[in-house]
C-alpha cells in the first residue's frame, strides 16, 4: 500500500480508472445477467402454463395427457400440491445444481388428481450462459480500455508536471532564463497545470526582482563605501607607529576586505561574471598555489589531470577554502588533488549542520569554531566562483572513526 502511494500520478490516476471501471463493469454485468435471466424465466413460466392448459384440455377431450404430463407426479415440488390443494392452477421453478432450472406447471383436475409437467428450457439457459460470456469479455475490454486512457491521461499530466519541477529546480539554482509555464508548453494546452506554472513563473519574477534590487542595493552600499575606506586605508598609514595605530589599520584593513567581498557577492549574484577559461594542470597548479596561501597545509597529488578553468577563480576559490579551514578548523589541513577533484580537509569540529543542510549563506559572522552560527563570506564566494567555472563545490563532515573535520570538494570539468 506505501508503494502504491509513492508511486507516480500515472499508475495512481490508472488504477483508479480501472477500479471504477471494475465496479461499472461488475456491477452492470451482474443487473444485466439478473435483468436477464428473470425474464427467460418469466417467459418459460408463461409458455409452462399454456401448455399444462393445453394439456389438460387435450386430456379432458380423450382421457390421454398430452405434452408428456403426467397425473399425479410424485416428484410434483410441495409448493404446487399447496396450489392444488386449493384448486388453483400455477408454476413453479426448481433450481439445480447443476445446468438449467427446472420450471413446472401444475392445474388441479374435475376429480381432484393434478396434472403436471415440467421442462428444463436448456436452450434458452444456454443463451444465458452466452450472455454470460459476453459481459465478461465487455467487462474485461472496459477495464482495459479505461486503464490505457488513464495511462495515456495520467502520463501526459505526469510528464508535464516533470517538467514544471525540472523548470522549478532550475529556477531555485538561479537560472533566471528558465520558464516553468514554456517548459511545460502551457501556451498550446490550458488545464489547472498551466495555472500552476504561470502561478509558479509570478513567484519566482517577484522573487527575481526583490532579489535584483537587494543585490543593487548591496553593490550601491558597497560601491558607495569603497572611496570612504580607500581614504580610511591612507589615512592610517599616516598614523605614528604604536599598537593603536596598528588596531586602527588592521580594523581599516578588515574593512576593505569586507567591502571587497560584499562587491564580489553582489558580483556572482548578478550572473554577469563570465570565466577566462584555460587548461590548467591541477596539480602542479596547486602545488605552487597552496604553500603561498597556506604554508602549513599539507598537498598530497593521487592522481593528477588537466582541467578546464579560469586560474584566477580557482585560486580565489582555493584561498577561500584554505582560510576558512585555517579559521574555523584545526590542523593537520589537506590538499588532494584526485583527477577533476581537489579537496580541502582540516581536522577541526566540521561544518555547522545548518551549512550543509542549506549551503553556505551570506552576512553570517565567523565565530571561533564550526559549532558557532556562522561563517562569513568566504564560503559564499568560493560557491559563486564555482559556479562560474561549472564546477560543483559540495560540503561534508568526515566520520569520527576517521578523524572528524569538515571536508570541501571541488569537481572541475575537464
Amino acid at each position: 500500500m506505501r508503494t502504491f502511494f509513492r508511486s507516480g500520478l500515472r499508475w495512481k490516476l490508472s488504477a483508479a480508472i480501472a477500479v471504477v471501471s471494475a465496479l461499472v463493469a461488475v456491477a452492470l454485468s451482474v443487473w444485466v445477467h439478473n435483468a436477464a435471466r428473470v425474464s427467460m424465466i418469466n417467459s418459460t413460466r408463461d409458455v409452462q402454463d399454456e401448455k399444462v392448459q393445453s394439456a389438460l384440455r387435450i386430456y379432458e377431450l380423450t382421457g390421454h395427457p398430452a405434452f408428456f404430463a403426467k397425473i399425479d407426479d410424485p416428484a410434483l415440488p410441495q409448493p404446487l400440491k399447496d396450489y392444488a390443494a386449493k384448486n388453483q392452477r400455477a408454476t413453479f421453478v426448481q433450481e439445480n445444481k447443476h445446468g438449467a432450472p427446472t420450471v413446472w406447471a401444475e392445474t388441479p383436475l374435475s376429480d381432484g388428481r393434478v396434472l403436471s409437467l415440467k421442462g428444463a428450457f436448456t436452450d434458452r439457459y444456454s443463451v444465458l450462459v452466452d450472455l454470460d460470456q459476453a459481459l465478461v469479455v465487455g467487462s474485461i475490454a472496459v477495464v482495459g480500455g479505461g486503464t490505457a486512457i488513464g495511462v495515456l491521461i495520467g502520463g501526459r499530466m505526469s510528464r508535464r508536471l516533470r517538467k514544471a519541477a525540472t523548470a522549478a529546480r532550475r529556477v531555485a539554482d538561479g537560472d533566471n532564463q528558465v520558464r516553468v509555464r514554456e517548459a511545460i508548453g502551457g501556451r498550446r494546452v490550458r488545464d489547472e497545470t498551466d495555472e500552476l506554472a504561470r502561478a509558479v513563473d509570478a513567484m519566482a519574477d517577484a522573487l527575481q526582482l526583490r532579489l535584483e534590487a537587494e543585490r543593487r542595493v548591496t553593490a550601491d552600499i558597497a560601491h558607495e563605501l569603497r572611496t570612504p575606506v580607500t581614504g580610511l586605508v591612507t589615512a592610517t598609514e599616516l598614523l605614528p607607529p604604536g599598537r593603536p595605530s596598528e588596531l586602527v589599520r588592521d580594523r581599516v584593513h578588515a574593512l576593505r576586505t569586507l567591502v571587497e567581498d560584499v562587491l564580489e557577492v553582489a558580483r556572482l549574484d548578478g550572473a554577469a561574471e563570465q570565466a577566462d577559461l584555460a587548461e590548467v594542470p591541477l596539480g602542479e597548479f596547486v602545488k605552487r598555489r597552496v604553500p603561498v596561501l597556506a604554508p602549513e597545509a599539507e598537498v598530497r597529488i593521487d592522481e593528477d589531470a588537466v582541467v578546464q578553468t579560469d586560474p584566477r577563480r580557482l585560486e580565489r576559490i582555493l584561498g577561500n577554502l584554505l582560510a576558512n579551514a585555517a579559521r574555523h578548523g584545526r590542523p593537520l589541513i589537506e590538499v588532494v588533488v584526485d583527477g577533476p577533484f581537489l579537496r580541502v580537509r582540516d581536522h577541526g569540529p566540521g561544518f555547522p549542520e545548518d551549512l550543509l543542510r542549506e549551503g553556505p549563506s551570506r552576512f553570517r559572522t565567523g565565530s571561533s569554531d564550526r559549532s558557532g552560527s556562522g561563517h562569513g563570506l568566504g564560503l559564499t564566494i568560493a560557491t559563486g566562483q564555482a559556479r562560474v567555472l561549472g564546477a560543483r563545490l559540495t560540503f561534508r563532515n568526515a566520520p569520527p572513526e576517521d578523524g572528524g573535520g569538515a571536508v570541501a570538494q571541488l569537481l572541475l570539468p575537464r
